[in-house]
C-alpha cells in the first residue's frame, strides 16, 4: 500500500477549507450582519495559515496570513461587511486555490492587487453599504483585555497530539509572530531512552512573550488545539518579573475546555485548563459538552465516521464486483442444471452474498448531490454581478445520492443550463418592472428519486421559450423541413442541435451554440433523458432524468428471435400477453391497458430478427418520460443483475443500446436504452415518439 504524500493531504484539507470559506463568503453578503459567519471565515482562514506552513506551502501561510490580518479587523467589529468585500475577498480566496494548486501560474502581482484591494477598503469605515458590526465582547470575567507587560504562558499538549496531525512547534512559531518570546522547553516528563515513544510528546514549554497583545490571540493559535492540552496565561506587568505560571484548579477530566475566573484580590486574571501530568502513557479524550467548539467537535467525530479513500480504489472494487457478480450467474446457471443439492446451496449462498456486497459497494460511491449544487452560488453570484441582473438561488432535495461519477459528469451540463437560463431566460431589471415581476430573478435547482432514477431539474422565472422563434431558426439552419408538423417538445430539442443559438450578438457567456450541445451529449453518455417545460412569461423548466449508478443495475432479461436483451428494471412498470389480434403484425399497434391507449414497438421488426414470432408474445410496458410504451418481445426470461461493460468506439454511434453485459454462460447482451429507443429507434420508433410526444 503506498503512502499518502503530506502534501496531498494538505490539498485535499484545503480544498475542503475553501469550498467553506466560499459558502460563508456567499452567506455573508446575505447576512453581513451575522456574527458566526464572520467567525467561521476566520478560522477557515486560520487553520489553512498553519497547516500551509506546516506542510512547507510558505506563499500560501504568507498570503493567507496577510488576508487573515486584514479580515480580523471585520472580525473586531471596527468595518462593515458590504458585496465589495465579499466581492474582492472571494478573489483572495481564488488566489489562495491558485497557489496551492498550481503555484508556478500563480503571479505574486495578482496578490499583492488583492491584498491592496482589501487593505483600501478596509481601511474606509462608515461606508453606506452596512452598518458597523458591534465588536466582539470580551469575557465578563477578563478585566484586562490588554497587557502592556506581556504574558507569562504555560503550554502542555496531550501524548497523543502528534498523531493527531498538531505540529507544536508551527505553533510555536506563531507566538512568535506575536512578539519577542523566550521559550523554555520542560524536561521533567521526558522517559529514558529505552522507553521513548518517538510519536508521544512527552515536553511541554514555559514562554515569555514580550508584547501587548490580548488573552484572545493567544488563544486563538491554539483555537483547534485547546480540548488537546493545558493552557495557562498569567499577565506580566512591565516592571514585574518573569514568573512561573500557576493553572488554577478547573472542572474535572482531562483537557477540559478552558476556565475564565476572576481576579482574586491583588492578584491578576488567571485563565487556565486544569489536566493531569503529561507523563501518563494514556488520556481519555474530554466528553462532547455545549462549551466545545464547532470545529473541535468536527474535528473529533470526522475520523470516527469518515476514511478518505481515492476515487480510483472504489472504481477499482467496483470491478472486482462486478466480476464477482458474472462470476456468481454463471455458477447459479451451473447449479441449476446439477443434480447437487449441496452445489446448489452453496450457489444460493454465494448469490445472496454477491448481492450484499454489491448494494454494499454501490453505497458507498453514493454521494449527496447538495455538494455538487453548492458550487453553482459562486457561478451565479459572479454572472448576477457582470450581467447586472440581480438573482436569487433556491435549491431542494440536498441530500438525494447519485453515483459519484455520474455527480462529477453533471457538473458540466449544469453550469451550462445556469448560465442559459440567466443569460437568456431571466430578463433585464427594466424588462420585469414592465411585466410587473419581482426585480430580482429566481433560480431553482433541485433534485429528486423518481423510481430508481433522479430528476435534476433547474428552473427559471423568466420569459419562457418562444417556440416560433426556435422553429425559425431551425429552418434557417436546414434542421427542419418548412412547414413540417412538429410538436413543441420536438422544436425545444433543436436548442441541442450543435451550433444552435437564438442569440443575436455572441457575447462572452453565449452565443455559439455550444453549451447546450454540451448538455445532450454529456446526459446521454450518462444514458439519461431531458425534458423541456415553458410556460411564456413565467419560465422554463429543463429536467435532466438520470440513472441512480453507472455500473449494476437490476435488469430484465428478456428473448427477441435469437437474441437476449436487458431492459433496465427501474424503467419497467409491467408485463402483458400480446392479444392474439395484434399477434400478425396488421394491427394499430395501440393495447387497452385498463382504459388507457398505450403504443407499442416489435422489437422483432425493429432489430431484424429473423424467424417466426412466438405464438404467445410479451409486453413489456416502460416509462419513456413522461409517456408508457410497449415494447413486445419472444419471451421474458426474469431479473438479472446486470454488470454494465461499455461498447467499443466501433459502436458509438448505436443509440439503442446503453451498453452490455456477460450472462451467466458467458456470451453477450445488450442493454436496450429505453429513452433513446422510443425517440429514435427508426421509423416504427419515430412513429411511437410521434405518438406519445
Amino acid at each position: 500500500m503506498t503512502a499518502l504524500d503530506p502534501a496531498d493531504v494538505f490539498r485535499a484539507e484545503a480544498a475542503e477549507l475553501l469550498a467553506c470559506l466560499e459558502t460563508t463568503l456567499l452567506d455573508l453578503g446575505d447576512r453581513p450582519e451575522d456574527r458566526a459567519l464572520i467567525d467561521t471565515a476566520f478560522r477557515a482562514l486560520h487553520t489553512i495559515k498553519g497547516s500551509g506552513a506546516m506542510f512547507g506551502f510558505e506563499q500560501v501561510a504568507a498570503f493567507t496570513h496577510d488576508f487573515e490580518t486584514a479580515f480580523d479587523r471585520v472580525r473586531r467589529g471596527e468595518v462593515p461587511v458590504g458585496h465589495d468585500l465579499v466581492n474582492v475577498s472571494l478573489s483572495a480566496k481564488d488566489y489562495i486555490r491558485g497557489l496551492i494548486e498550481e503555484p508556478e501560474a500563480s503571479a505574486p502581482i495578482i496578490g499583492e492587487a488583492i491584498l491592496a484591494e482589501l487593505e483600501q477598503l478596509l481601511g474606509t469605515t462608515g461606508r453606506p453599504a452596512a452598518a458597523p458590526l458591534a465588536p466582539h465582547p470580551e469575557p465578563v470575567a477578563d478585566p484586562i483585555p490588554m497587557v502592556e507587560g506581556g504574558w507569562q504562558i504555560g503550554i502542555a499538549f496531550a501524548p497523543d497530539v502528534l498523531r493527531n496531525g498538531t505540529n507544536p512547534l508551527a505553533l510555536l512559531d506563531e507566538l512568535r509572530d506575536l512578539g519577542a518570546c523566550t521559550i523554555v522547553p520542560r524536561l521533567d516528563a521526558l522517559p529514558e531512552l529505552p522507553g521513548l515513544d518517538p510519536e508521544s510528546l512527552a515536553i511541554g514549554w514555559d514562554v515569555t512573550l514580550r508584547a501587548a497583545v490580548t488573552r484572545e490571540a493567544i488563544e486563538d493559535v491554539f483555537l483547534f488545539v485547546r480540548d488537546e492540552m493545558t493552557l495557562t496565561l498569567v499577565p506580566v506587568s512591565p516592571a514585574q518579573p518573569d514568573a512561573a505560571p500557576e493553572p488554577v484548579e478547573a472542572a474535572p477530566g482531562p483537557f477540559a475546555p478552558p476556565t475564565v475566573t476572576a481576579p482574586a484580590a491583588g492578584l491578576a486574571a488567571i485563565a487556565s485548563v486544569e489536566a493531569p501530568p503529561v507523563a501518563p502513557p494514556a488520556i481519555a479524550p474530554a466528553a462532547p459538552t455545549a462549551e466545545r467548539s464547532p470545529a473541535a467537535r468536527r474535528a473529533e467525530e470526522r475520523p470516527a465516521s469518515s476514511v478518505r479513500v481515492e476515487a480510483e480504489r472504489l472504481d477499482e472494487l467496483m470491478d472486482r464486483v462486478g466480476e464477482l457478480v458474472i462470476a456468481q450467474a454463471r455458477l447459479s446457471q451451473l447449479a441449476g442444471l446439477s443434480a447437487d443439492p449441496g452445489l446448489k446451496g452453496i450457489a444460493e449462498e454465494i448469490e445472496r452474498l454477491s448481492a450484499r456486497l454489491r448494494d454494499t459497494t454501490m453505497s458507498i460511491r453514493m454521494v449527496a448531490i447538495g455538494a455538487l449544487f453548492g458550487r453553482f452560488r459562486r457561478l451565479i453570484h459572479d454572472l448576477s454581478r457582470d450581467l447586472g441582473k440581480p438573482v436569487e438561488f433556491v435549491t431542494g432535495g440536498e441530500d438525494t445520492e447519485l453515483d459519484k461519477t455520474v455527480i462529477e459528469r453533471l457538473a458540466d451540463p449544469l453550469v451550462h443550463l445556469i448560465r442559459n437560463a440567466i443569460d437568456h431566460g431571466i430578463e433585464a431589471p427594466g424588462r420585469r418592472a414592465a411585466a410587473a415581476k419581482a426585480a430580482t430573478g429566481r433560480i431553482t435547482l433541485t433534485a429528486e428519486h423518481v423510481g430508481a432514477q433522479v430528476l435534476v431539474s433547474v428552473r427559471d422565472d423568466g420569459a419562457g421559450l418562444d417556440a416560433a422563434r426556435i422553429r425559425a431558426k431551425a429552418e434557417e439552419k436546414g434542421l427542419c423541413a418548412p412547414g413540417a408538423v412538429l410538436t413543441d417538445q420536438q422544436v425545444y430539442q433543436f436548442l441541442f442541435a450543435p451550433g444552435f443559438s437564438t442569440a443575436q450578438e455572441i457575447s462572452a457567456l453565449s452565443g455559439r451554440g455550444v453549451g447546450m450541445d454540451v448538455v445532450k451529449k454529456t446526459i446521454e453518455s450518462l444514458r439519461g433523458t431531458i425534458d423541456i417545460a415553458t410556460e411564456p412569461g413565467g419560465g422554463t423548466t429543463v429536467a435532466l432524468r438520470l440513472p441512480l449508478t453507472l455500473a449494476i443495475i437490476e435488469g430484465l432479461l428478456i428473448r427477441v428471435g435469437e437474441g437476449r436483451y436487458v431492459i433496465p428494471l427501474a424503467a419497467v412498470e409491467e408485463c402483458v400477453e400480446l392479444p392474439a389480434g395484434e399477434r400478425g403484425g396488421r394491427g394499430r399497434d395501440f393495447l387497452n391497458i385498463r382504459g388507457a391507449l398505450v403504443p407499442f414497438l416489435r422489437l422483432r421488426s425493429l432489430f431484424g430478427a429473423a424467424g417466426e414470432p412466438e405464438l404467445h408474445q410479451k409486453v413489456i410496458i416502460v416509462a419513456a418520460g413522461e409517456a408508457r410504451v410497449g415494447l413486445v418481445a419472444d419471451q421474458i426470461i426474469g431479473n438479472h443483475q446486470t454488470v454494465i461493460k461499455s461498447l467499443s468506439k466501433l459502436h458509438a454511434d448505436v443509440a439503442t443500446f446503453s451498453g452490455a453485459t456477460i450472462l451467466g454462460d458467458g456470451t453477450a447482451a445488450l442493454i436496450i436504452d429505453v429513452g433513446r429507443l422510443v425517440s429514435g429507434g427508426g421509423a416504427e420508433g419515430a412513429r411511437v415518439y410521434q405518438e406519445v410526444a
